[in-house]
C-alpha cells in the first residue's frame, strides 16, 4: 500500500516538472495553471525545510559532514 501511494506521488511529480517544461516552452493554459502549482509546491517545500533547519540546535546543524566518514 506506501509503495503505491510512492508511485502516485512520484508519477504526479514527473508530471508537474514536464508541465512546468511544456509551459516553459509556450503550452496551452492548463499547462500553465499545473506549472504553476507545482512550482508553488516545490517553493513551499523549500520554505518548509528552510525552516526545519533553523529550529534545529544549532550544535547539531553542520556536523553531518564529518560523521559521514568522507575524508
Amino acid at each position: 500500500m506506501v509503495g503505491a501511494v510512492l508511485i502516485v506521488v512520484l508519477l504526479l511529480v514527473l508530471g508537474g516538472c514536464g508541465c512546468v517544461v511544456w509551459a516553459e516552452r509556450g503550452g496551452p493554459g492548463w499547462v500553465r495553471g499545473v506549472a504553476r502549482v507545482t512550482l508553488g509546491a516545490g517553493g513551499a517545500v523549500r520554505w518548509a525545510h528552510r525552516n526545519r533547519k533553523r529550529q534545529l540546535v544549532p550544535g547539531d546543524s553542520g556536523s553531518s559532514g564529518s560523521a559521514d566518514g568522507d575524508g
